[in-house]
């Protein structure tokens, strides 16, 4: 009943974290579309960025880069204070801190859709500060929850493993699945983002919201079913 309940939580976590994989991949969206050339989850796109920039490559910009890079360590700094004193899985701050994530976003989303879907600076870098710090802690609580190659923000590694695991590398087996759908989910997910901006920049955080919510709410639901149904050690004589 025990290796049933650690099956079907561990596949729950898969599927939840792929889905805030593709949420990611809306929200990158909107920020490179959106908001002139920022990722709020692809952090090795906003270094790559201000690297060229800093070198004088022509209408690159430096301080969207910058202030998202800093926000989402700041977020990260955030849901690692939070977690450390906590077990790795699923608990209560993990879903505290997913619907923090889902909560700000609905806030941008709201903040976009009154500022008519083009924020003037500053709103522009506070909106691009709040969604970089978003993703932050969705990348240190996702990273708590140890889904093995499932980050939810980047898929680097992801496609490193896929490739130099594969048959033709030499490999036995890989877990080609979840890799497989990482890959191909954020990029999916970039897609929808584009998509949703042609109707409006604030559809696609809003989306990106809806998302982790539902996620943080069934990833709460799973674990206080499994905690409620494994058997309670019996007391020392």
């Amino acid at each position: 009943m025990l290796t049933r309940l650690r099956s079907d939580r561990d596949k729950l976590h898969l599927a939840l974290m792929l889905a805030l994989t593709f949420s990611t991949g809306v929200v990158d969206a909107v920020g490179y579309l959106g908001l002139d050339k920022v990722f709020a989850g692809n952090m090795t796109g906003n270094v790559v960025i201000l690297g060229m920039a800093l070198a004088g490559a022509d209408d690159l910009p430096w301080i969207g880069p910058l202030i998202a890079l800093f926000a989402f360590m700041f977020g990260a700094v955030i849901g690692g204070r939070v977690l450390r004193p906590v077990k790795a899985g699923w608990t209560t701050r993990t879903t505290w801190l997913f619907l923090v994530v889902g909560i700000v976003l609905a806030g941008l989303a709201v903040t976009l859709f009154i500022t008519d879907g083009a924020p003037p600076q500053p709103w522009e870098y506070f909106i691009t500060f709040f969604l970089a710090a978003a993703m932050g802690i969705q990348a240190a609580t996702a990273r708590h929850i140890a889904v093995k190659d499932v980050t939810t923000v980047v898929v680097t590694s992801t496609i490193t493993g896929f490739a130099a695991d594969s048959r033709l590398a030499g490999g036995k087996g890989q877990p080609w699945f979840r890799r497989a759908a990482a890959i191909v989910l954020i990029a999916a997910g970039a897609a929808v983002g584009a998509l949703l901006l042609l109707l409006h920049i604030g559809w696609g955080v809003a989306a990106a919201a809806l998302i982790t919510l539902v996620a943080a709410l069934l990833g709460h639901i799973a674990a206080h079913v499994k905690h409620a149904s494994e058997p309670k050690a019996s007391a020392a004589p």
